[in-house]
């Protein structure tokens, strides 16, 4: 194959010539494709937009992906509420992959085991399945094993609903205290 069969994807016409450039002698030159071709080898497998995830019912499985990154697979199973407080996780040091400290872009495997600080809140989890794209809570579920120590109660004391003699109306913080107090 000599170098005069091999031609870029956009030819550009020479009006000085009147041919397309890289056209071999005598030819007809590229065919040009309709916009609404497909022009990639997985859009005409059907394996591209329209096909697949996007499909209602389209259940993730462990056959979809071997590996994915561990702040999309964090924001996937629902750990983090958004990608970025997941990249930041990582970035801050406060994620870690099999023991080490994960960079947002540590690829994460079936077996792997997650070990993040969210929220103040230490979670220990197995990947179960690997998935890139966020699904529903009972789905993300199937996705890992959640060995995380159980939350610490919840610390609440006894209000303190005797004011001060002057302190004025009470603030907007200390009504909505004494609203969960009364039960409203």
């Amino acid at each position: 194959m000599g170098r005069e069969d091999r031609r870029p994807v956009g030819m550009i016409e020479s009006k000085a010539i009147g041919v397309w450039l890289g056209e071999q002698a005598g030819g007809e030159g590229p065919r040009r494709r309709h916009p609404t071709e497909a022009t990639s080898e997985r859009a005409r497998l059907g394996r591209g937009s329209g096909q697949g995830a996007c499909q209602p019912g389209w259940v993730p499985s462990a056959h979809d992906h071997d590996e994915t990154r561990v702040d999309r697979w964090l924001w996937a199973v629902r750990l983090c509420k958004t990608r970025a407080l997941a990249t930041d996780a990582c970035k801050g040091g406060h994620v870690q992959v099999n023991g080490r400290a994960a960079k947002p872009s540590t690829p994460v495997r079936v077996g792997d085991q997650v070990e993040a600080l969210l929220g103040r809140r230490p979670r220990i989890v197995d990947v179960a399945k690997v998935i890139e794209k966020r699904v529903g809570a009972s789905v993300a579920a199937g996705c890992l094993v959640d060995r995380s120590p159980p939350p610490p109660p919840k610390e609440e004391g006894p209000l303190d609903l005797a004011r001060d003699a002057g302190a004025g109306r009470p603030t907007k913080r200390e009504r909505r205290q004494l609203d969960r107090f009364r039960g409203r």
